[in-house]
């Protein structure tokens, strides 16, 4: 599943924004808290705690890292590995294109999908809102 839109910002001020987890909440009703448990820069292998209503919380590692560009982390639970993509390209009438994904693998990656389905929609959709405004301000 994903989501794109376009924000009237530089990369660099979106990529700000995305690593500075402990503020998601502010700008997005998706996470109500969110904590980096690993100190220093952000790099493949750090780990992240989000806690989101419906959802609860759950521990999420970058798997891949791109920096101003991408970054994906994976939340494993038993059954499923959940992967969220995080990626900024140029636009081509100016500013930037996010584009946010969630994609579930694994023997239970179908019951997740029939599951959760409508949910991912709504909170990926309103957190590239969110980030929009938030950045554009």
């Amino acid at each position: 599943m994903r989501t794109s839109t376009t924000i009237a910002a530089p990369a660099s001020t979106i990529w700000a924004a995305l690593l500075d987890i402990e503020r998601w909440p502010d700008w997005t009703g998706t996470v109500t808290a969110a904590a980096w448990l690993d100190a220093g820069p952000t790099r493949t292998g750090r780990r992240a705690r989000l806690t989101q209503p419906r959802l609860g919380t759950a521990e999420w590692e970058i798997t891949e890292h791109d920096p101003e560009r991408s970054f994906s982390w994976a939340r494993r639970s038993a059954g499923v590995v959940t992967v969220g993509g995080h990626v900024l390209s140029p636009s081509p009438g100016g500013g930037t294109t996010l584009t946010l994904s969630i994609d579930h693998s694994g023997p239970l990656a179908g019951m997740v999908r029939l599951l959760t389905d409508r949910l991912t929609r709504r909170y990926i959709d309103t957190e590239a809102r969110g980030l929009k405004a938030h950045c554009e301000r």
